[in-house]
């Protein structure tokens, strides 16, 4: 389903690229009758209408990443991460609930870039020999390879 989602999204007809590249204009969010009526136009089939809600609420995405910058993660990662969200939120958002697009897709597209960062926090977990284990009171730090216990083996006579 995730492949589906990432050439869908290759696909689109509608100047991405230049929107994930670090531009800071991106179109200006759609209006209630708007967003109505490309969201039905899109529950009918028309593939330009879904399109067309992923580009008018990328401001949004940008908009939600700025909580996660700060934690050193790279800016384009994160918006690719919030328009899989957002693409999501437009494929399973139910219009007769009463809700706006916007508030539905912002918890979708948050929920997408914290699983992405915590499924990264499992790999950064990892810890190697080599990997200073602490910092001793004179500031160096400390290996583990330092406190290696050795053992001393008896020399064994067999005849």
């Amino acid at each position: 389903m995730f492949l589906d989602m990432f050439f869908n999204l290759y696909s689109l007809n509608v100047p991405f690229i230049g929107y994930v590249s670090g531009s800071s204009s991106f179109p200006y969010p759609l209006t209630e009758e708007e967003e109505r009526e490309l969201f039905f136009s899109y529950k009918s089939g028309d593939e330009k209408a879904k399109n067309e809600l992923i580009t008018r609420n990328l401001r949004l995405v940008a908009h939600i990443i700025k909580k996660f910058s700060p934690q050193g993660r790279d800016a384009d990662d994160l918006i690719s991460i919030g328009t899989v969200g957002l693409i999501k939120a437009i494929e399973s958002f139910d219009y007769n609930k009463g809700n706006r697009l916007a508030t539905y897709a912002a918890k979708c597209i948050e929920n997408e870039i914290l699983m992405y960062i915590r499924a990264n926090k499992k790999i950064k977990s990892e810890v190697y020999l080599q990997d200073p284990i602490g910092i001793d009171k004179e500031g160096n730090e400390i290996h583990s390879s330092c406190y290696t216990p050795t053992i001393k083996i008896k020399s064994l006579d067999i005849k």
